[in-house]
């Protein structure tokens, strides 16, 4: 962990994101300039992930209910037919375009923040690895540019490594949205889909877990950073079982792109949080951005705050298909060690709580 502040301290005396070369000859006019071309193509680029992480699968899911009930009825039946017989391709490995996952959208997504991706060790293809991500944030924008996209670089910072980025599998249930994170590389995160990639896709693979989960969103604020990891062990015993490296990864900026309304804990809205949270699988967060035309107004944009992505030193865990308690203990403390070891080591990381 020592190794991510010491990164993160350096970056932040970078320059901010790059001209893309296709606004290169775009003629002057007071109008029409190109950093207002380049901002407006940068928010739409956003908006349209947001839009869709949040609406497009139940936008999908109501349009083949309403093909159904038209004259259409054959194309919705078709593809709810090729939808049953698809079903398992997300927990086998996806369906990962290279296509997909270099669109230019994604550069105009990575320099509205901008998000950059920081490496501070190699990463051996003959290893496979768990990547413990935080924080979550509200949408963990760094997460999916990161790892969902190339819009970074990770393949070239780290040959021969396929990240796949793991997100609720309810995602994966849902038309169209399932096909377009698949797209990504993003996977669900349960237990079949993580062993399958780990164990029966060969060496070099790389799952990004957002370990603090659903719980660590309810708690995400601009200025602290609060992890939610001491009782979170899964991780650590899957990647025992499965051999596969322990990565800690963390994104500074990540809680700073949205404001949150926070509920103390046994309030009532808490509470109802809380278990709306283990009914549908996430939490419902009361959150805004800035609005589409003005920063003054509350909308779903994010405000234009740096995401630095920082992937520290791996952890070398042995394979044990059936490690104790006092295993997982162990390995689950070297890695919170990382963090705490580190609390003072820098001056430009913001406050750090590591919670239940």
């Amino acid at each position: 962990m020592k190794t991510i502040l010491a990164a993160y301290s350096g970056v932040l005396r970078g320059t901010g994101s790059s001209l893309l070369s296709a606004l290169q000859d775009l003629p002057s006019a007071p109008w029409l300039s190109r950093s207002k071309v380049q901002k407006h193509l940068q928010v739409i680029s956003v908006l349209q992930w947001v839009m869709s992480f949040l609406m497009l699968g139940a936008a999908c899911t109501l349009l083949l209910v309403y093909i159904f009930c038209t004259d259409c009825w054959l194309i919705a039946a078709m593809y709810t037919a090729w939808l049953i017989f698809d079903w398992n391709t997300p927990k086998q490995g996806g369906r990962r375009s290279s296509w997909v996952r270099n669109w230019t959208v994604w550069t105009y997504f990575r320099d509205y923040f901008p998000i950059r991706l920081i490496k501070t060790h190699n990463l051996l293809p003959s290893r496979n690895y768990i990547f413990g991500y935080h924080p979550h944030g509200i949408l963990c924008f760094g997460a999916f540019c990161n790892f969902g996209t190339e819009a970074t670089g990770f393949s070239k910072k780290f040959p021969g490594i396929r990240p796949s980025l793991a997100t609720l599998a309810g995602n994966f249930r849902m038309p169209v949205l399932r096909d377009y994170l698949m797209s990504g590389g993003i996977c669900p995160v349960n237990r079949n889909s993580i062993d399958y990639i780990l164990s029966r896709n060969g060496t070099g693979n790389a799952v990004v877990i957002v370990v603090g989960g659903a719980a660590e969103s309810l708690n995400c604020a601009p200025g602290v950073n609060s992890v939610t990891l001491k009782n979170r062990k899964g991780f650590v015993k899957l990647a025992l079982q499965q051999g596969a490296d322990l990565v800690p990864v963390y994104s500074f900026g990540e809680n700073e792109v949205y404001k949150q309304l926070i509920f103390e804990e046994g309030t009532w809205w808490r509470l109802a949080q809380r278990r709306l949270q283990k009914l549908i699988g996430f939490a419902p967060c009361l959150f805004h951005g800035c609005g589409l035309f003005s920063d003054d107004t509350w909308g779903l944009v994010p405000y234009c705050k740096p995401i630095t992505t920082v992937v520290g030193e791996p952890i070398t865990v042995p394979k044990i298909e059936e490690p104790s308690q006092e295993v997982v203990d162990q390995y689950h403390a070297m890695y919170i060690s990382s963090w705490s070891n580190s609390s003072t080591s820098t001056r430009s990381a913001s406050p750090r709580r590591i919670a239940s």
